[in-house]
């Protein structure tokens, strides 16, 4: 029986596909550019096919609805979001310098200006707080992003406990929530409140927290305070956080 081949793609049609997924990508890149400066919920169409110099029916043909194209947004910052956070930190070894190499990741990406080159803020916050209490598509996407990313920090916490370095009587929903914590009030302090020294507070924060949780706090602390030396170096001008109690 001879095979059919009238679905098999030709050359021009796979060319088409793949201009048709480049100007797509491109759509998202530009979107996730303007929702660092007007926020998700602040995207249209029409605003996207004017930073495109496209035709708005034209961004319309590649999602179909101004929901679609904050989800892919969602989606494309979420990809970002492990190739620059997450996947680095898989190369440093599990346990506390895992964590904390998230950690810091996490507090740099927040705390740094919008840059339409690398990640902006943190589209995971600003959305929470547009998209919070509006069920749908978009809500969905982000707290399944922020699901995932919340369940890698978990998991480093629980690995810190395992290797001996953090107290394995503390539960770590409980390491977790204090951790997101400090991340959401750098958030309104660096977004909000332009706070020069919210990184230096952030940092003495979170070195505060794994000392507290540590099981030999003397011993981790050379490697918490190695770990966040590069976000006290972004705001030298101040002075060093002073030293926790254990």
């Amino acid at each position: 029986m001879t095979k059919s081949l009238a679905s098999t793609p030709g050359p021009a049609e796979i060319a088409k596909l793949a201009k048709g997924a480049q100007t797509r990508a491109a759509i998202v890149d530009a979107a996730l550019s303007l929702a660092a400066q007007e926020g998700l919920d602040g995207l249209s169409l029409g605003m996207v096919a004017l930073a495109m110099g496209m035709s708005k029916s034209g961004v319309f043909a590649h999602f179909g609805s101004r929901e679609e194209l904050q989800c892919s947004v969602v989606r494309e910052y979420h990809e970002r979001f492990e190739r620059e956070i997450f996947v680095p930190a898989l190369q440093v070894p599990r346990g506390l310098a895992r964590l904390l190499h998230m950690a810091t990741g996490w507090m740099g990406s927040t705390a740094q200006p919008n840059d339409a080159s690398r990640l902006y803020g943190s589209l995971y916050i600003s959305g929470a707080v547009e998209f919070d209490d509006r069920p749908g598509d978009v809500r969905d996407a982000l707290s399944e992003s922020v699901h995932i990313w919340m369940d890698a920090m978990r998991r480093a916490i629980v690995q810190s406990q395992t290797e001996g370095q953090l107290r394995s009587d503390v539960a770590p929903d409980q390491v977790l929530f204090e951790l997101h914590g400090i991340i959401l009030s750098l958030h309104y302090e660096t977004r909000f409140l332009h706070g020069p020294l919210a990184l230096r507070h952030a940092a003495a924060g979170l070195r505060g927290v794994l000392l507290r949780h540590a099981v030999h706090p003397e011993r981790e602390a050379a490697l918490i305070d190695a770990a966040l030396a590069p976000c006290l170096a972004a705001q030298p001008d101040a002075a060093a956080p002073a030293s926790v109690s254990v």
